[in-house]
């Protein structure tokens, strides 16, 4: 059976591979809204770049490769500095240099490496940044193809693996990111793949009987609904809204 590991790698190849066959972008378009309010095309290309700068790193010195001594704030500064251009470029090369990397862990280090990502209190297997690289990637791929393209949705391909991923190792960073008590009476919400349950506190379920309310739509929907991305069109129906969901999940 494949691993999650490799699952949640297959759909990161894919989601680098599509936003590689866009390139190259024009100027207009780099520098046009992404769907991250504050941000631009080029400037989610950069922070998905910058991020597989750091992730790469952080993963490659766990299994034993010497790094650059390059602090975060320098990666960022240097991405920061760059133009519209080139920061697309430079996402295409650093996303495929993280790719390889991890791609290129034996099944034994997929299994057993731990990494030290240095803001949680202890190392954690290699899953977990995958996991989040992939949650980070997928979002942000969202925003940098609805930026060109109105009616672009979540890949169905990350979306499956990332309720599983919820459901699991990345359970954690909804204590993190959602909000429970914006919702007056426990939610129990189906949504394309699975279920999110809200009662005090907020998981994700690969199965939910009993649903209080639905959130219709593709698979993409779910993920956008657990990072403040839904949208005024989402179909949500039962004791929750749409607006109740922003407010629980104001996003990242």
């Amino acid at each position: 059976m494949t691993s999650l590991v490799d699952r949640a790698l297959a759909a990161l190849r894919t989601e680098h591979d599509t936003l590689a066959a866009l390139q190259p972008l024009s100027e207009s378009q780099l520098t046009s809204p992404s769907g991250a309010s504050e941000w631009t095309v080029a400037a989610a290309l950069s922070h998905l770049g910058s991020g597989a700068e750091i992730g790469r790193r952080s993963i490659a010195q766990a299994a034993g490769e010497s790094v650059a001594d390059e602090s975060n704030e320098e990666i960022w500064a240097r991405w920061d500095g760059a133009t519209p251009a080139e920061q697309a470029a430079a996402f295409v090369e650093h996303d495929a240099a993280y790719l390889a990397t991890v791609g290129g862990l034996s099944d034994e280090q997929k299994a057993s490496l731990v990494v030290d990502l240095g803001f949680l209190p202890n190392p954690v297997p290699v899953l977990v940044p995958v996991a989040m690289r992939l949650n980070e990637v997928a979002n942000h791929s969202w925003d940098v193809r609805v930026g060109l393209d109105p009616s672009a949705e979540v890949l169905t391909s990350s979306a499956e693996v990332l309720v599983e991923l919820f459901e699991g190792p990345l359970a954690f960073l909804l204590g993190f990111a959602a909000k429970p008590d914006q919702v007056a009476e426990p939610v129990r919400l189906a949504v394309p793949g699975g279920g999110i349950v809200i009662d005090g506190a907020v998981s994700v379920t690969s199965s939910l009987p009993d649903a209080t309310a639905t959130l219709s739509g593709p698979a993409g929907a779910t993920v956008r609904a657990l990072s403040g991305r839904l949208r005024d069109a989402d179909e949500v129906s039962g004791n929750v809204s749409v607006d109740d969901l922003r407010r629980v999940f104001p996003g990242y």
